[in-house]
Parts: structure tokens; sequence; C-alpha cells
């Protein structure tokens, strides 16, 4: 599968593996934000997991993104076909994982540089909160 951004939740329910970007959840939510007011960028947000402890938040991202992913405060893991499958009725249900986003309402993977750039961002909008106080 190409790391194009532009998959629908049908063609990734044939793919074999996908990668997710983990982060915590006070920057993805922010990372959710600024990707979704940003209607320019290509592909928009694609499907979020949650964890159930409430602590991060998983972007699905095409395979291949983790052998290139380096940015800090994140991590990037191969699933190497494990976990999440879509077209699968139940949202998953590994510890009390779930959806905050799920495919079917949001179709395409997240671009890796589109996400990228809005944590990026994010971590700066974090930042920038946190002293203001």
């Amino acid at each position: 599968m190409e790391s194009t951004g532009t998959n629908t939740a049908s063609e990734l329910g044939a793919a074999s593996d996908l990668d997710l970007v983990t982060v915590p959840t006070r920057q993805g939510l922010e990372a959710v934000d600024i990707i979704r007011r940003a209607a320019s960028q290509a592909g928009g947000v694609g499907p979020v997991l949650h964890d159930g402890s409430g602590d991060t938040l998983g972007f699905l991202v095409p395979s291949g993104t983790a052998d290139a992913w380096d940015l800090p405060g994140s991590a990037c893991t191969q699933t190497d076909g494990r976990g999440v499958r879509f077209g699968d009725a139940a949202s998953p249900t590994a510890g009390a994982t779930g959806w905050l986003l799920p495919p079917e309402a949001v179709g395409p993977v997240t671009d890796p540089d589109v996400l990228r750039a809005a944590l990026g961002e994010a971590a700066r909008l974090i930042e920038a909160a946190d002293n203001c106080r």
C-alpha cells in the first residue's frame, strides 16, 4: 500500500497492515483539531483510537510510516496485520481501547506529513499555554 493518504476505509479493509502513531492525549486532541481546521490539507484526519486510561491517542497511518518516524514524544509502531482491521462490526477490544474517530466516520488514514506538522504545532500551542500560567 502506498503512502498517499487517500485510501478509503473499504480499501484498507483488504490491507494486511497499517502503522499506528501514538501520542499523549492532549497533544493528539490538539492535532486532530488542527488537521480538521486546515481543510486544505490532503486527506484530513483519519481513524483515531483512544486507550481506556485516557493517556494516549493512536492515529492510523499508511504502512511503512514507522520506518522513518522520529518525532520526539510520539511512537510509530508497525502493526504487521495485527490488531485493527477495517470492516469489523465491533470496535477494537484490546483493553478498553475504542475509536475517537471511527473509520466509517472519517475514511482515509492520516497522511504522515500532515500528522507530523500538526503534532509539532500542537506541541508548540501546549507549551505556550502552559507558560502563560
